[in-house]
């Protein structure tokens, strides 16, 4: 492929001669394509016994895996179950050392389209309170339709600058993961439209947006809390450079080892200003790991961590109560399984989460939490995201297709099926992993499948 000739002169002047060789040799070498298994959904155990794939662990992260490039996971009736997420493999590393638990409060900043979003998501168990952002609205689209494929139940989703997000949320979060805006550079072996590009998305343009944003997340993050923050590039402005320069307008911090191995290189101090630290952070080279290139860098602010409110909380607006009640018997009819948690009514939609939602009034918000349904004409509706959030054995009434299936394929089409049974709403299953909703009417099944997410082929 045909790299920048500034882009080769100037990783020329970094690296030594030998290695400047073998990074060049790397983009001669095919890419690697990878999948994280979606725990939330299936244990990894599980899916190894299901998968139709050939399946190589990723070795930086325990929900990883490489498959062959001709596999093609997202055409599988897998991937519309949210078994697993697409992910470049070395992209797998900053939600790995990030290491989100139930009860944390955590924010993405720059999350679309939700690969690490949804991998943190799987470590918090659906506890505690996730907040993902995007600061472009087309992106977010992405963002919320790969929240809601994933089952998770415990996200918000923003559309904001993360300056407006620090003014609203002073020191709410535990954990902030800022997989920066970057030149790129890491990213030109998967896809060349980015080597094209680099022109226009050089890392003096970047570093201002990455000062600006890091200086916002310092304001979120609550004493004691951690900071991941990574990009896919080489360029040494916006990795040291950028968290050494954070450290010194910012004394508060500390930066924490990331194990060095499987091929993980350090950080290079000496192409900065030769502070030690920065050998702690991480950086990954198409040329040492099975991967494209990334570099992360964890840091921890001191003091000791404040604990927010965390368990179920009921709702006390009784209007809502009242909005509540074809919920209740909707669930009733048709689940095995109570819904607890934070209930809010925007609208006619009805949200959930697990603990109480901060105060987002002035915020854009696209996705306020675990997404039921409508209520309309005093019925509830579920949602798509509902049935994805659920197992099969939370749903009364199911029917179970096959992967390799004709009805599975009609099912995601969104075609109706001539098949019998008790009339009333019905989870519609590939090999016991929820698919989304149907109506049956007695002698068939009426679809229920989203338009927009349909297969067109």
């Amino acid at each position: 492929m045909k790299l920048p000739e500034e882009f080769l002169r100037k990783m020329e002047g970094l690296f030594d001669a030998d290695e400047y060789e073998e990074f060049l040799k790397s983009y001669d070498m095919p890419r690697y394509y990878g999948l994280r298994v979606n725990t939330l959904k299936v244990g990894i155990e599980e899916f190894k016994k299901i998968s139709p794939f050939e399946l190589e662990p990723i070795p930086w992260t325990k929900d990883g895996f490489y498959y062959r490039e001709g596999d093609n996971p997202g055409k599988h009736p897998y991937y519309h179950a949210g078994l697993y997420y697409i992910q470049e493999p070395s992209a797998m590393l900053p939600g790995a050392v990030m290491n989100a638990e139930g009860g944390d409060y955590v924010l993405d900043l720059c999350a679309a389209p939700g690969g690490k979003t949804v991998q943190m998501a799987a470590g918090m168990k659906g506890k505690g309170l996730l907040v993902a952002n995007d600061i472009n609205a087309d992106r977010v689209k992405a963002l919320v339709k790969n929240i809601e494929l994933c089952g998770i139940t415990n996200a918000i989703v923003t559309n904001e600058s993360p300056d407006k997000l620090a003014r609203k949320l002073s020191g709410f979060f535990d954990r902030i993961l800022v997989d920066a805006p970057c030149s790129g550079e890491g990213m030109f072996r998967k896809d060349e439209d980015a080597a094209k590009s680099w022109g226009k998305f050089k890392c003096d343009k970047c570093c201002t947006m990455q000062r600006e944003i890091l200086d916002s997340v310092d304001e979120m993050l609550k004493p004691g809390g951690y900071i991941v923050y990574s990009t896919c590039t080489f360029s040494p402005e916006e990795n040291e450079g950028m968290i050494s320069g954070f450290l010194e307008k910012h004394k508060n911090y500390d930066v924490l080892e990331i194990p060095k191995a499987y091929g993980i290189d350090n950080g290079r101090p000496e192409w900065w200003d030769n502070n030690r630290e920065l050998l702690k952070t991480a950086r990954l080279w198409p040329h040492k790991v099975k991967g494209e290139g990334h570099f992360v860098a964890l840091l921890r602010k001191k003091g000791d961590r404040t604990t927010n409110e965390i368990g179920i909380v009921k709702n006390k607006d009784s209007n809502v109560n009242k909005l509540m009640e074809p919920f209740y018997k909707f669930a009733e009819e048709n689940l095995n399984i109570n819904i607890d948690g934070f209930f809010t009514v925007k609208g006619n939609n009805l949200y959930c989460l697990p603990v109480e939602p901060p105060d987002l009034s002035g915020i854009k918000v696209a996705k306020f939490g675990w997404y039921l349904g409508e209520i309309l004409k005093g019925r509830f509706e579920p949602s798509h995201s509902f049935a994805l959030s659920l197992k099969k054995e939370d749903i009364k009434k199911t029917v179970n297709l096959g992967a390799d299936s004709i009805d599975v394929l009609k099912y995601l089409k969104g075609e109706t099926l001539m098949l019998e049974g008790n009339p009333g709403y019905t989870g519609v299953l590939v090999d016991g992993y929820t698919l989304g909703w149907a109506k049956q009417t007695g002698d068939m099944l009426k679809n229920l499948y989203p338009k927009g997410w349909r297969k067109m082929q």
